[in-house]
């Protein structure tokens, strides 16, 4: 989220956290859209330029720490493997999406307040 005014800029990044760790942010979420999108753990990686060992790191501990799972494998063979975003995984990425964006709503307008008062 971001708003201008006269070059003072706000910045805020939101993320969710199960018993002090990090779980969930905009960049496991980009990563989760971005499996959705290519149908592809790999290819995802490569999008949202992390690792492939990294991108799976960062399911199994998302998936742990919600108790919910979020990416399905596709066994490989003559036309190759994949992977899936589960319901629940769907779900998650709509409400995250909707905090997110109620967040940032809430943060322009005080900024707007705060600093176009004077």
């Amino acid at each position: 989220m971001q708003k201008s005014h006269n070059e003072i800029e706000i910045k805020s990044k939101l993320w969710l956290e199960v018993n002090g760790e990090p779980v969930f942010g905009r960049g496991r979420r980009f990563l989760l859209e971005a499996i959705d999108r290519y149908g592809s753990v790999n290819q995802a990686a490569k999008d949202v330029n992390i690792s492939y060992r990294k991108a799976w790191s960062h399911i199994k501990v998302m998936e742990e720490r919600l108790g919910i799972k979020l990416v399905e494998r596709r066994a490989g063979g003559k036309n190759g493997g994949g992977a899936i975003l589960t319901d629940d995984a769907r779900r998650f990425i709509k409400k995250y999406e909707a905090l997110e964006n109620k967040i940032c709503e809430l943060v322009d307008e005080r900024f707007e307040k705060i600093f176009h008062k004077d």
